[in-house]
């Protein structure tokens, strides 16, 4: 989960004035910055770390709680045991056999292995879901007391809790700086990649950021290109640009729960009648829904979303909660006329030349001799 001050990748030098466009090299990778000022990227949208989204603001740097983690926190334990109880006595009845035993004297190795394993079933399986709870009360817990950076795109600002900080810090939104980060090593195995995605502003000395890893270069840009979205009002909805595998319907909540499940069998089914998807496909579907314990996973993801947003709630401090009402239409803040002749820049460079590096574009409209002198 990331987290302010989270730098795992490298910290960018936020001292001197960045455009997007700009590229920071340091020694293992370079650093290429998106914004200020936020320029489209011809990107799709991706925000899987984006929690609450509505008409006012979007919180960044959570996201919700997802049915897989307790499908592998219940179901991972419960799987282990019943592998260890049924799996192995039936593994040692077959090797009977094939060794030449009888049937009966087969079972016999079977009926022997399961009273021996079976208390050990029963403990590893407990050990490791302890262990299991663990990690997700671990995970919970950060969750309930982590402030998110909101996004107030009637204000046009972003607000910040520093880490250890106790009033949150408000940032003109075309003055943040966003950047994506390439780099790699050499390790016994190969050459080993990174890729980050990292927001932030410089408040005196002190550098503030939000950073976290991502699985490739274009991902990153995506990650960003969901917030810049939500902000110039081009994304308005979380299904638009988390529901991947298309599961919620119109009138369904923005997270996972019932209704995810739900979906996801009736399209099952119908992809079975339509001939798109075979029987066995199906079964192997309920096999792995009755192995992680069918929808007991969906209901707890619905208790935590609840539980989650009545605490997130209540420890948002009071300037935080006041700057989040929203405002007549007559007082929202418009974008600034340079943001608006730069972007349309952008997106007639990108029709003429599709295939072009984005930060090529990036840099050649701020050169351009209508927008006045580059800043060092």
């Amino acid at each position: 989960m990331p987290n302010n001050h989270d730098k795992p990748l490298g910290a960018p030098e936020l001292q001197q004035p960045k455009k997007a466009g700009d590229i920071e090299p340091f020694p293992n990778g370079k650093m290429t910055y998106l914004a200020p000022l936020p320029l489209p990227t011809p990107m799709p949208p991706y925000g899987p770390h984006i929690g609450e989204l509505n008409d006012v603001y979007m919180d960044f740097g959570l996201g919700s709680p997802q049915v897989f983690m307790w499908q592998m926190t219940l179901g991972g334990p419960f799987n282990i045991a019943c592998s260890v109880a049924f799996l192995f006595p039936l593994l040692g009845g077959f090797l009977g056999l094939m060794f030449g035993d009888g049937l009966e004297t087969s079972w016999i190795y079977v009926e022997e292995i399961f009273e021996e394993t079976l208390g050990l079933a029963l403990e590893t399986g407990f050990f490791i879901l302890l262990i299991s709870l663990g990690v997700w009360h671990h995970n919970h817990k950060k969750r309930a007391t982590l402030i998110p950076t909101r996004f107030n795109r009637q204000r046009r600002e972003v607000c910040f809790m520093p880490e250890g900080a106790t009033e949150p810090v408000f940032v003109p939104w075309e003055s943040l700086s966003a950047w994506v980060i390439e780099a790699q090593g050499a390790t016994q195995y190969g050459i080993h990649r990174q890729y980050g995605m990292g927001i932030g502003y410089q408040h005196g000395e002190t550098l503030t950021s939000l950073e976290f890893q991502c699985a490739g270069l274009p991902l990153a840009i995506s990650h960003w290109e969901a917030i810049r979205g939500y902000m110039e009002y081009e994304v308005n909805d979380l299904k638009s640009i988390q529901d991947l595998q298309d599961l919620q319907g119109p009138d369904d909540p923005p997270h996972e729960g019932l209704h995810t499940f739900r979906n996801a069998r009736a399209r099952m089914h119908q992809q079975i009648r339509d001939g798109s998807r075979s029987r066995t496909s199906g079964f192997f579907w309920y096999l792995y829904h009755v192995m992680t314990l069918w929808t007991i996973p969906n209901r707890l993801v619905e208790w935590e979303v609840r539980r989650l947003e009545e605490i997130g709630k209540q420890a948002l401090p009071d300037a935080m909660r006041e700057w989040s009402e929203p405002l007549p239409e007559n007082q929202w803040t418009k974008p600034s006329e340079q943001l608006l002749r730069l972007s349309e820049q952008v997106r007639q460079l990108q029709k003429r030349q599709p295939r072009r590096p984005i930060t090529e574009i990036f840099a050649e409209v701020q050169r351009s001799p209508s927008n006045g002198k580059r800043r060092a």
